[in-house]
Protein backbone atom coordinates (compact mmCIF):
# COMPACT_ATOMS: atom_id res chain seq x y z
CA UNK A 1 0.00 0.00 0.00
CA UNK A 2 1.02 3.63 -0.50
CA UNK A 3 1.79 5.90 1.84
CA UNK A 4 1.00 9.72 1.53
CA UNK A 5 5.10 10.15 1.30
CA UNK A 6 4.68 7.97 -1.65
CA UNK A 7 2.02 9.29 -3.82
CA UNK A 8 2.31 11.98 -6.30
CA UNK A 9 2.21 15.86 -4.85
CA UNK A 10 -0.87 16.19 -7.05
CA UNK A 11 -2.53 12.94 -5.16
CA UNK A 12 -1.66 14.66 -1.50
CA UNK A 13 -5.08 14.38 0.42
CA UNK A 14 -4.67 17.96 1.81
CA UNK A 15 -3.13 20.46 -0.02
CA UNK A 16 -2.45 24.56 0.77
CA UNK A 17 -2.19 26.32 -2.61
CA UNK A 18 -1.49 30.05 -1.19
CA UNK A 19 1.30 28.23 1.34
CA UNK A 20 2.60 25.90 -1.45
CA UNK A 21 3.54 29.06 -3.53
CA UNK A 22 4.57 30.99 -0.37
CA UNK A 23 7.32 27.90 0.05
CA UNK A 24 8.57 27.84 -3.95
CA UNK A 25 9.29 31.58 -3.72
CA UNK A 26 11.71 31.14 -0.26
CA UNK A 27 13.49 27.73 -1.59
CA UNK A 28 13.81 29.29 -5.09
CA UNK A 29 15.66 32.46 -3.78
CA UNK A 30 17.24 30.19 -0.92
CA UNK A 31 18.94 28.57 -4.20
CA UNK A 32 19.85 31.91 -5.70
CA UNK A 33 23.00 33.74 -5.27
CA UNK A 34 21.80 37.11 -6.47
CA UNK A 35 18.51 38.67 -6.42
CA UNK A 36 15.77 37.53 -9.16
CA UNK A 37 13.15 40.16 -10.21
CA UNK A 38 9.39 39.27 -10.59
CA UNK A 39 9.49 38.34 -13.62
CA UNK A 40 12.35 36.13 -13.12
CA UNK A 41 10.59 34.44 -10.23
CA UNK A 42 7.31 33.94 -12.09
CA UNK A 43 9.30 32.21 -14.73
CA UNK A 44 11.46 30.20 -12.83
CA UNK A 45 7.98 28.88 -10.87
CA UNK A 46 5.48 28.74 -13.86
CA UNK A 47 3.05 31.30 -12.25
CA UNK A 48 1.03 33.70 -13.04
CA UNK A 49 2.23 37.13 -12.52
CA UNK A 50 -1.16 37.76 -10.61
CA UNK A 51 -0.46 35.59 -8.22
CA UNK A 52 3.32 35.99 -8.03
CA UNK A 53 3.24 39.65 -7.39
CA UNK A 54 0.33 38.99 -4.21
CA UNK A 55 2.65 36.71 -2.75
CA UNK A 56 6.22 38.11 -2.83
CA UNK A 57 4.07 41.24 -1.71
CA UNK A 58 3.05 39.31 1.66
CA UNK A 59 6.32 37.81 1.97
CA UNK A 60 8.11 41.33 1.86
CA UNK A 61 5.66 42.88 4.48
CA UNK A 62 6.34 39.56 6.75
CA UNK A 63 10.10 40.64 6.32
CA UNK A 64 10.85 37.15 4.48
CA UNK A 65 11.98 38.87 1.56
CA UNK A 66 13.38 42.57 0.98
CA UNK A 67 12.88 44.00 -2.53
CA UNK A 68 16.38 45.71 -3.70
CA UNK A 69 17.60 47.40 -7.13
CA UNK A 70 18.29 44.18 -8.62
CA UNK A 71 15.22 42.22 -7.07
CA UNK A 72 13.95 39.96 -4.51
CA UNK A 73 16.31 38.65 -2.42
CA UNK A 74 15.87 36.67 1.36
CA UNK A 75 16.24 38.41 4.40
CA UNK A 76 17.71 36.61 7.50
CA UNK A 77 14.00 36.22 8.89
CA UNK A 78 13.91 32.36 8.49
CA UNK A 79 17.75 31.89 9.83
CA UNK A 80 16.78 34.10 12.92
CA UNK A 81 13.46 32.26 13.51
CA UNK A 82 15.73 28.89 13.23
CA UNK A 83 18.17 29.62 15.71
CA UNK A 84 15.40 31.10 18.68
CA UNK A 85 14.78 26.90 18.53
CA UNK A 86 15.84 26.29 22.33
CA UNK A 87 18.34 23.51 21.12
CA UNK A 88 19.89 25.50 18.98
CA UNK A 89 19.74 28.32 20.99
CA UNK A 90 20.98 26.65 24.03
CA UNK A 91 24.29 24.93 21.79
CA UNK A 92 25.27 28.78 20.77
CA UNK A 93 24.35 30.08 24.66
CA UNK A 94 27.28 27.50 25.66
CA UNK A 95 29.32 27.89 22.89
CA UNK A 96 30.18 31.25 22.98
CA UNK A 97 31.90 31.61 25.90
CA UNK A 98 34.16 28.89 25.40
CA UNK A 99 34.64 30.75 22.04
CA UNK A 100 35.45 33.78 23.48
CA UNK A 101 38.27 31.86 25.34
CA UNK A 102 40.03 29.98 22.70
CA UNK A 103 40.24 33.23 20.35
CA UNK A 104 41.83 34.99 23.53
CA UNK A 105 44.03 32.32 23.64
CA UNK A 106 45.10 30.92 20.23
CA UNK A 107 44.93 35.15 18.82
CA UNK A 108 42.50 33.37 15.40
CA UNK A 109 38.89 34.42 14.70
CA UNK A 110 36.79 30.67 15.42
CA UNK A 111 33.23 29.90 14.63
CA UNK A 112 30.66 26.82 14.76
CA UNK A 113 27.85 25.73 11.84
CA UNK A 114 25.50 23.40 11.80
CA UNK A 115 23.40 21.58 9.20
CA UNK A 116 20.85 22.61 7.42
CA UNK A 117 19.10 20.67 4.45
CA UNK A 118 22.41 19.57 2.85
CA UNK A 119 24.57 22.57 3.67
CA UNK A 120 26.87 23.62 6.82
CA UNK A 121 25.91 27.12 8.03
CA UNK A 122 27.43 29.28 10.59
CA UNK A 123 25.50 30.35 13.64
CA UNK A 124 28.00 31.85 15.59
CA UNK A 125 31.31 33.38 15.31
CA UNK A 126 34.40 35.46 17.82
CA UNK A 127 36.71 37.67 15.74
CA UNK A 128 40.41 37.32 16.34
CA UNK A 129 41.49 39.61 19.40
CA UNK A 130 44.30 41.09 17.42
CA UNK A 131 44.51 43.31 14.59
CA UNK A 132 44.65 40.60 12.19
CA UNK A 133 41.75 37.76 11.54
CA UNK A 134 40.27 36.06 8.96
CA UNK A 135 36.38 35.81 10.00
CA UNK A 136 33.51 33.81 8.70
CA UNK A 137 30.01 35.75 8.66
CA UNK A 138 27.27 34.41 10.31
CA UNK A 139 24.79 33.07 7.71
CA UNK A 140 27.15 31.52 5.47
CA UNK A 141 26.53 28.33 4.21
CA UNK A 142 27.93 25.84 1.47
CA UNK A 143 27.07 22.32 0.46
CA UNK A 144 28.54 20.08 3.24
CA UNK A 145 30.73 18.34 0.40
CA UNK A 146 32.70 21.69 -0.09
CA UNK A 147 33.08 22.77 3.11
CA UNK A 148 35.72 21.34 6.11
CA UNK A 149 32.98 22.01 8.46
CA UNK A 150 30.37 19.84 6.32
CA UNK A 151 32.72 17.52 6.04
CA UNK A 152 33.47 17.00 10.18
CA UNK A 153 29.55 17.34 10.58
CA UNK A 154 28.83 14.47 8.32
CA UNK A 155 31.95 12.65 9.21
CA UNK A 156 30.49 12.08 12.63
CA UNK A 157 27.11 10.93 12.11
CA UNK A 158 25.76 7.33 11.94
CA UNK A 159 25.25 5.77 8.45
CA UNK A 160 21.61 6.30 7.93
CA UNK A 161 22.13 9.99 9.06
CA UNK A 162 24.89 10.13 6.29
CA UNK A 163 22.50 8.51 3.75
CA UNK A 164 19.77 11.33 4.70
CA UNK A 165 22.24 13.80 3.91
CA UNK A 166 23.99 12.69 1.11
CA UNK A 167 20.66 13.05 -0.31
CA UNK A 168 19.38 16.64 0.89
CA UNK A 169 23.02 17.76 -1.02
CA UNK A 170 22.02 20.40 -4.09
CA UNK A 171 23.28 19.97 -6.55
CA UNK A 172 23.89 16.28 -6.22
CA UNK A 173 27.85 15.77 -6.35
CA UNK A 174 29.38 13.12 -8.89
CA UNK A 175 29.89 9.80 -8.15
CA UNK A 176 33.79 10.85 -8.05
CA UNK A 177 32.94 13.90 -5.50
CA UNK A 178 30.85 11.59 -3.45
CA UNK A 179 33.97 9.27 -3.03
CA UNK A 180 36.30 11.72 -2.14
CA UNK A 181 33.77 13.43 -0.01
CA UNK A 182 33.12 9.55 2.03
CA UNK A 183 36.79 9.00 1.89
CA UNK A 184 37.44 12.42 3.74
CA UNK A 185 34.80 11.92 6.00
CA UNK A 186 36.41 8.50 7.39
CA UNK A 187 39.71 9.73 7.79
CA UNK A 188 38.90 12.82 9.74
CA UNK A 189 36.21 10.49 11.83
CA UNK A 190 39.63 8.46 12.57
CA UNK A 191 41.88 11.53 13.19
CA UNK A 192 39.13 13.05 15.27
CA UNK A 193 39.46 16.64 13.51
CA UNK A 194 40.20 17.95 10.33
CA UNK A 195 43.44 19.93 9.32
CA UNK A 196 42.69 20.93 5.41
CA UNK A 197 43.85 24.14 3.09
CA UNK A 198 41.18 26.46 2.52
CA UNK A 199 40.01 25.72 -0.92
CA UNK A 200 38.75 29.70 -1.35
CA UNK A 201 41.31 31.53 0.77
CA UNK A 202 44.70 31.64 0.21
CA UNK A 203 47.29 31.59 3.33
CA UNK A 204 44.84 30.13 5.36
CA UNK A 205 44.05 26.21 6.62
CA UNK A 206 41.04 25.38 8.02
CA UNK A 207 41.17 23.76 11.39
CA UNK A 208 37.85 22.10 12.50
CA UNK A 209 36.28 19.71 15.36
CA UNK A 210 33.29 18.33 15.88
CA UNK A 211 31.27 19.34 19.22
CA UNK A 212 29.45 15.75 19.90
CA UNK A 213 26.35 15.45 21.44
CA UNK A 214 26.37 11.52 22.28
CA UNK A 215 27.67 9.69 19.49
CA UNK A 216 27.28 12.14 16.53
CA UNK A 217 28.46 15.84 15.97
CA UNK A 218 25.71 18.66 16.97
CA UNK A 219 28.03 21.58 15.88
CA UNK A 220 31.83 22.10 14.59
CA UNK A 221 34.19 24.09 15.93
CA UNK A 222 36.15 25.81 13.11
CA UNK A 223 39.13 28.23 12.95
CA UNK A 224 39.90 29.55 9.81
CA UNK A 225 44.13 29.52 10.64
CA UNK A 226 45.89 32.28 9.61
CA UNK A 227 49.43 31.54 8.50
CA UNK A 228 50.94 35.03 9.95
CA UNK A 229 54.98 35.77 9.25
CA UNK A 230 55.87 35.63 12.75
CA UNK A 231 52.91 32.93 13.94
CA UNK A 232 52.28 33.04 17.79
CA UNK A 233 51.18 29.71 17.51
CA UNK A 234 51.15 26.39 15.60
CA UNK A 235 48.42 24.77 13.69
CA UNK A 236 48.95 22.00 16.73
CA UNK A 237 48.54 24.16 19.40
CA UNK A 238 45.38 25.59 18.05
CA UNK A 239 43.93 22.27 17.35
CA UNK A 240 45.06 21.08 20.80
CA UNK A 241 42.90 23.77 22.55
CA UNK A 242 40.33 23.54 19.92
CA UNK A 243 39.47 19.76 21.22
CA UNK A 244 39.45 20.95 24.78
CA UNK A 245 37.18 23.66 24.17
CA UNK A 246 35.23 20.92 22.36
CA UNK A 247 34.88 18.59 24.84
CA UNK A 248 34.45 21.43 27.47
CA UNK A 249 30.74 22.18 25.05
CA UNK A 250 30.40 18.54 24.50
CA UNK A 251 30.00 18.08 28.38
CA UNK A 252 28.12 20.89 28.67
CA UNK A 253 25.48 20.06 26.10
CA UNK A 254 25.25 16.65 27.41
CA UNK A 255 24.37 17.59 30.80
CA UNK A 256 21.27 20.33 29.56
CA UNK A 257 20.25 17.76 27.63
CA UNK A 258 19.92 15.84 31.27
CA UNK A 259 18.27 18.29 33.03
CA UNK A 260 15.80 19.05 30.32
Amino acid sequence: MATQHDQHPDDRQYRAPALEKGLDVLELLAHEDRPLTLSQIVQRLGRSTGEMFRMVQVLEQRGFVAQGREGFSLTARLFQLGLQRPPTRGLIEIALPRMRELSLLVGQACHIAFHSVGEMVVVARMESPGHLGHSVRVGYRRPLHLATSGIVLYAFQPADVREQWENLIQPRPTSREMTRFRHAADEIREQGYAMRLSGFVDGITDLTVPILRSDRAAAALSVPFMHLKTPLVTEKTVISEMLKAARDMSAEIIAADTRS
